[in-house]
């Protein structure tokens, strides 16, 4: 045991030396090339006075104090201080969920502490960074044809300029990890989600000509004390992640395998960043996770009794269900109360984790927007089982119809996956049925596609065509369609409460928001009544519009608007 304990402490001294060693070495090639005369002298003086293996046999007295005394050491993978950006520019792209979204804020509120400053401009960076996805392969392809893009644009850079570092963050570093590195030696950088905080070393490795990766998962990371820099000027509405990762294990999905376990952030973070959102004039936050309702605090686990989660009714789980914390329901409770005049959204969610006290919650808030998104990927009981879903078409449409009851009025979106493993033509028209049963308002619909590691990968045999895939979906978009321009024509004369985002895309004679149920509604930007004051004004990004409903389509809707109103008074317009 005694000898267990001292090899354990060689290792450990082992590995700081190379890790001074490497700084060492890192800080030498920038003195060099930087034409700076020599390594400073106490990397040199700790290299030289480091214990040597007479230090740890028995009886001997080491003559040197050559570790700091510390409760615990840093992760060898992080440095106690990360090197500075010295105001070198950094330039974000991101693609796929808004998860990415808030993943490239976070990254951003790290490398800015650092010392970076941002630009917009790709001609200006001396570091471009893509936030990826994986979740499709069409997805993965679009960056590495963005790649190509960057590295010709890091060929013609000057000879006088530091080297242009390209960085991969997100789920396709997570997923793919060496591949990135070495195909066409594109890349100088890769994070994978739980590896932000790395970024300054990892650029700094990068600087002196070596590739530099850290993709390791963690069980823990939140980032919950990283405040996130919002990387738009749009003050109107915001993401903020309140858990990473997911348990679920759906077979079809890759992101247990990119982002990890569930964990999620305390409470107390979240409400702070709200809070400043709140400050600074955001009027809609939507609360982000890969399953957004399965939240559960751990922080506060012996505050609260351990009763185990409650799921929606003739739903199940892979995993045993967990107990004590804080629930999604205590979170939305406290979110609601920061801001009366701020709208909550609030996705992705699992239809699993919808107990009673959260629709309860949606229908009694005038701020918790009475739209729920309830992803069901398939209409089929016998795919849905393949997929592991953890529910029948049965279930499903009961809670649907429990939802409904609940909440009257509430807006429905969700998600479908065409041509999923083993999908015969009797199942995909069951899906089409369960499309023209629902009628949502908001669809997002896709073509399956399968992915390394995940369980469909390993059991399932992807035995659609492609053309059958692609035929099933076009389908099924057309009856969304068809259903969704009936749903919305029943809001035809009807007034409703409309968040101004801005400027309409199509027409700068018009500005565009959304209502309650989160459809667009564009309408004329003309001067219209304060509600409050009685003057007449323009609206802005940011204000409430009552606007009445002149005619819709499979989209979005129009109207004309008719006074300036805050959601408070408002409440009954949806």
């Amino acid at each position: 045991m005694a000898f267990g304990k001292s090899l354990k402490t060689v290792l450990r001294v082992v590995l700081q030396q190379h890790k001074w060693a490497l700084r060492t070495r890192d800080i030498a090639c920038r003195h060099l090339s930087k034409g700076m005369p020599e390594v400073p002298v106490m990397f040199r003086s700790k290299l030289e006075d480091g214990p040597s293996f007479q230090d740890f046999l028995r009886n001997s007295s080491p003559t040197t104090n050559y570790l700091p005394q510390t409760d615990e050491d840093p992760p060898p993978y992080l440095e106690n201080n990360p090197p500075a950006g010295d105001s070198q520019k950094v330039y974000l792209e991101t693609y796929g969920c808004q998860m990415n979204v808030s993943d490239a804020e976070i990254a951003w509120a790290i490398l800015k502490e650092s010392g970076y400053r941002r630009t917009y401009t790709l001609a200006e960076a001396d570091v471009v960074l893509l936030v990826t996805c994986s979740i499709r392969e069409k997805a993965e392809q679009t960056v590495w044809n963005r790649l190509h893009d960057v590295a010709a644009l890091k060929r013609k850079r000057c000879s006088s300029q530091l080297p242009l570092r390209i960085g991969i963050l997100g789920c396709m570093a997570e997923r793919l990890k060496e591949e990135i590195l070495e195909r066409e030696k594109l890349v100088d950088v890769v994070a994978g989600p739980d590896a932000y905080r790395d970024l300054p070393r990892l650029l700094s490795v990068a600087e002196s000509g070596q590739q530099a990766a850290n993709v390791l998962l963690s069980m823990d990371e939140t980032y919950a004390d990283i405040m996130p820099v919002h990387l738009t000027s749009n003050t109107t509405s915001a993401f903020v992640s309140i858990m990473r990762g997911c348990d679920n294990m759906c077979t079809y999905c890759i992101v247990p395998f990119t982002r990890g376990r569930e964990r999620s952030r305390p409470i107390s973070s979240i409400l702070q960043e709200v809070r400043m959102l709140s400050d600074k004039g955001v009027k809609e936050v939507t609360l982000l996770g890969q399953n957004v309702n399965s939240y559960r605090d751990a922080s506060e686990i012996h505050s609260y009794p351990s009763t185990a989660t409650v799921l929606s009714r003739g739903f199940g789980t892979l995993y045993k269900a967990k107990k004590g914390g804080l629930r999604f329901a205590d979170l939305l409770d406290k979110v609601s109360q920061v801001d009366p005049e701020m709208r909550i959204r609030f996705t992705s969610p699992h239809p699993k984790d919808f107990p009673d006290e959260v629709l309860q919650l949606i229908q009694e808030r005038h701020n918790i927007c009475k739209q729920i998104h309830l992803p069901v990927q398939s209409g089929s009981s016998r795919v849905l089982q393949a997929m592991g879903r953890g529910y029948t078409r049965e279930t499903y449409l009961e809670l649907v119809q429990h939802v409904r009851e609940y909440i009257p009025g509430v807006s429905l979106s969700s998600d479908f996956i065409a041509g999923f493993c083993g999908e015969t033509e009797d199942d995909h028209q069951q899906t089409v049925s369960l499309l023209r049963t629902v009628r949502y308002n908001i669809g997002f619909l896709f073509a399956y596609s399968m992915r390394a590691k995940t369980r469909a990968y390993h059991r399932l045999e992807d035995d659609v065509l492609p053309e059958v895939k692609h035929r099933r979906l076009d389908q099924l978009v057309t009856v969304f369609r068809e259903e969704a321009s009936e749903v919305n024509r029943k809001a035809v004369g009807i007034t409703q409460l409309v968040l101004v985002e801005g400027p309409s895309k199509r027409s700068l004679s018009d500005l565009a928001g959304r209502n309650d149920g989160n459809v667009k509604v564009i309408f004329p930007d003309i001067e219209v009544e304060d509600e409050h004051s009685g003057v007449a004004c323009r609206a802005r990004p940011g204000d409430y519009l009552l606007v009445k409903i002149t005619r819709s389509s499979s989209q979005s809707l129009r109207g004309v608007p008719l006074h300036r109103s805050s959601l408070r008074k408002s409440y009954g317009y949806r």
